[in-house]
């Protein structure tokens, strides 16, 4: 015969009357199975509207609502604590039984990994968790005007940060993919902000239009396009230098003035 209590399954054997001690020990071991099932069954769960995976991991949309419900199988008037990253939620009072709902509203950028765990107040090992996955593209779109002077640096930056991450990125130069040694270009990629560098601008080389294609696995191409005008080199005066000049001579002039004013006096009358 078999016995179901909760995921729990038991055996129960037949014992011959006349064993009492394997009678006495069946049903400790009985007592003890059961106590085991009926502690599996109570315990805190949380529930969503959204779909959660095998790992306890909600995939939502940058801007996007996951509701989120905490139900326990004890006592329905003890409390239950939520917690986001470790750090206690405030609740309302009516909020903390039973059924505590929090719902996460817009989804940002820095609710992508944050776990939210709910558990009794009396006992925080009796707890459950999910985590979330927010997804965003890459923040690339428009275009930009600059204006560099020859033997200057020029600078094009690319923001690709994005959950997932991007794939690929591809410069482009009027068109066609970026020479890097032919056009004395530098590129850098630390998965937040892709840049292409050229030291010591020419205007015959770097005056052109420039474009960034970001691919993302989940939403796609995005891209930017850049007009850079390279203009002659302006010989520029050191004005501070000049400044500072000036005032060290008329500093000078008024101290001299100051201590020769006596005999200056004098020489008047």
């Amino acid at each position: 015969m078999r016995v179901f209590l909760g995921v729990c399954q038991i055996r129960v054997f037949k014992v011959h009357p006349h064993n009492s001690k394997m009678k006495l020990m069946s049903t400790a071991h009985l007592l003890h199975l059961l106590l085991l099932c009926a502690t599996q069954t109570l315990g805190v769960r949380i529930q969503s509207d959204s779909v959660v995976g095998s790992e306890g991991v909600i995939q939502i949309e940058l801007e996007g609502t996951v509701s989120l419900l905490c139900l326990s199988d004890g006592d329905p008037e003890e409390n239950l604590v939520w917690l986001r990253n470790g750090a206690m939620v405030r609740l309302m009072e009516e909020n903390k039984k039973n059924g505590s709902r929090l719902c996460v509203t817009p989804a940002i950028q820095e609710d992508n990994g944050a776990t939210f765990t709910c558990h009794l107040s009396s006992n925080a090992s009796d707890s459950d968790s999910v985590t979330l996955n927010v997804t965003y593209p890459p923040p690339i779109t428009g275009s930009e005007e600059l204006v560099v002077e020859e033997e200057s640096v020029l600078i094009l930056r690319c923001d690709i940060l994005a959950n997932p991450q991007v794939s690929s990125v591809v410069w482009t130069v009027n068109g066609s993919a970026v020479d890097l040694l032919a056009g004395g270009f530098t590129l850098t990629d630390d998965g937040v902000t892709s840049q292409l560098i050229a030291n010591g601008v020419d205007k015959s080389l770097h005056a052109a239009s420039y474009g960034c294609l970001a691919n993302s696995p989940l939403y796609g191409e995005f891209n930017k396009t850049f007009q850079v005008t390279v203009t002659d080199k302006v010989i520029k005066f050191p004005l501070m230098p000049i400044i500072a000049g000036v005032v060290v001579v008329c500093l000078t002039a008024i101290l001299a003035v100051v201590s020769r004013w006596r005999k200056i006096r004098q020489c008047c009358k």
